[in-house]
């Protein structure tokens, strides 16, 4: 029995050492289920434009960011209007109920992690959501590639 439990242990050892190299490189990400979107203003503000949910991210984030900060415009038609943008891309609906659940989660995630924040909305911060809000109000949902303020 001790030879047993000495291979078992060798195949468990050299199991988590695979699963420990798969992680290391980001292989095992694709086993953890989607993402379902930024779930934290810092999050959010650091999401790569490869990330295939970038777009619904960066554009819930800042619904969020504008209404917490008080800019006048309506959270759902931008809503609306991103999501028909993407319909319009020809993404497929499995695809396109990600991005709606994406961009529904950042949005209430953010609001959730600012919410406490009385000086969230500093001079520096209002001048780049204004820049990004009027953007997407334009209809520019492309995503940024400069690191967002």
């Amino acid at each position: 029995m001790p030879k047993n439990t000495t291979l078992m242990t060798a195949i468990a050892c050299a199991a988590l050492l695979g699963v420990a190299a798969l992680t290391g490189c980001g292989a095992v990400d694709k086993f953890r289920g989607p993402k379902e979107g930024a779930t934290s203003d810092n999050e959010a503000r650091y999401v790569s434009p490869e990330d295939p949910l970038a777009r619904p991210i960066q554009v819930g984030w800042t619904s969020a960011r504008a209404s917490y900060c008080g800019f006048v415009f309506n959270p759902d038609q931008l809503r609306a209007d991103f999501l028909a943008s993407q319909a319009r891309l020809g993404v497929p609906p499995e695809q396109m109920s990600k991005i709606e659940h994406s961009y529904d989660y950042t949005r209430e995630s953010v609001l959730a992690s600012i919410k406490d924040d009385p000086g969230y909305c500093n001079k520096e911060r209002t001048a780049a959501i204004r820049r990004d809000l009027n953007r997407y109000l334009a209809g520019d949902y492309s995503p940024a590639s400069r690191l967002a303020q």
